[in-house]
């Protein structure tokens, strides 16, 4: 579960969000995503699809924050959620898009809009090491305000001689601009070689 001892109070949120909201959400996303782990080990990405989800979820029930409410545009549209009351074509500065990895600096995305950006990072421990009864944890919560020029454009290898992913956009120098926005960060937790770890494992 969230360890409120590590969460930076500091740290800039949208409009409205509050360190209670997320902490709310860890809770959340731990605790749904537990029931999906031979998902994360079969599929990493769409294991992340489902973190993603699950976040999202939790911050339009204990937020500000809500989801599109015809469920068509909710999942073919920018962004995962706005804040309540801003109409149907929000400003950038009250988007806010869900994502989450396994990597630590990544951040990944099929558009470059402009908007708030929450990244979701967490680990799978089959063992529940760090606790038990949790193979899930989110060990790290970034919040960012990204502007169109932050991204990069990816593209796809794939191609009629093969296969491979598609195009996506991804943040340039990421672990750059994500110093400083960690407004959760688990102090048990370690990043070795760009793998996040528990740190009693090092």
């Amino acid at each position: 579960m969230a360890r409120r001892d590590d969460f930076d109070r500091s740290v800039p949120l949208p409009p409205g969000l509050t360190v209670m909201a997320i902490e709310k959400a860890v809770d959340y996303v731990e605790r749904e995503a537990a029931e999906f782990v031979e998902v994360y080990l079969e599929q990493a990405n769409v294991f992340s699809a489902l973190v993603g989800i699950f976040a999202a979820r939790a911050l339009d029930a204990n937020s500000v924050c809500e989801k599109h409410r015809h469920t068509d545009l909710a999942q073919t549209r920018f962004p995962d959620l706005k804040r309540r009351g801003s109409g149907n074509n929000p400003p950038p500065e009250h988007c806010l898009e869900c994502k989450a990895s396994k990597r630590p600096w990544a951040v990944q995305s099929h558009y470059d809009h402009p908007g708030w950006y929450i990244i979701w990072r967490y680990l799978v421990d089959p063992t529940c090491s760090l606790e038990p009864g949790r193979p899930v944890i989110i060990w790290r919560v970034d919040v960012a305000f990204f502007e169109r020029s932050d991204w990069k454009y990816e593209g796809s290898r794939a191609g009629a001689g093969g296969g491979g992913r598609t195009h996506t956009f991804g943040i340039s120098n990421p672990a750059a601009k994500l110093r400083g926005k960690a407004v959760y960060a688990r102090s048990d937790v370690a990043v070795v070689r760009s793998k996040a770890v528990p740190r009693n494992g090092v």
